[in-house]
């Protein structure tokens, strides 16, 4: 097995997180970055607290959905996880099962 199949096994073993969380992350992270999904308007300001995301982590997945603006919410499990913060790391473990919920309030996006 090569290492980074080893390091993915090792990150989903130990935190319960699976690809699809990971696509779905990228897509809140695409959405934090800009809330208005591109659409020309003004841009959206949006308290990201409603939705239990400390401005810590938002900044950090902000980044991240700059980083991937353009990008399939596909990218490898260990491209990802080095990339979020500690904080960033335990939030996400713990609403994995909420994010489609984030996804689901912003305009619709080219899924995909």
């Amino acid at each position: 097995m090569t290492d980074q199949k080893e390091e993915i096994l090792d990150i989903e073993q130990k935190t319960g997180l699976k690809r699809r969380h990971f696509a779905d992350l990228i897509r809140v992270a695409q959405i934090i970055s800009d809330p208005s999904g591109g659409v020309a308007r003004p841009s959206l300001s949006v308290d990201w607290s409603f939705y239990g995301i400390s401005e810590p982590v938002a900044e950090n997945l902000s980044s991240l959905g700059q980083r991937y603006q353009y990008a399939s919410p596909h990218i490898p499990i260990h491209v990802v996880w080095p990339q979020l913060t500690p904080e960033t790391r335990s939030w996400f473990i713990a609403h994995k099962n909420e994010l489609w919920q984030i996804e689901e309030a912003f305009p619709a996006r080219d899924e995909d």
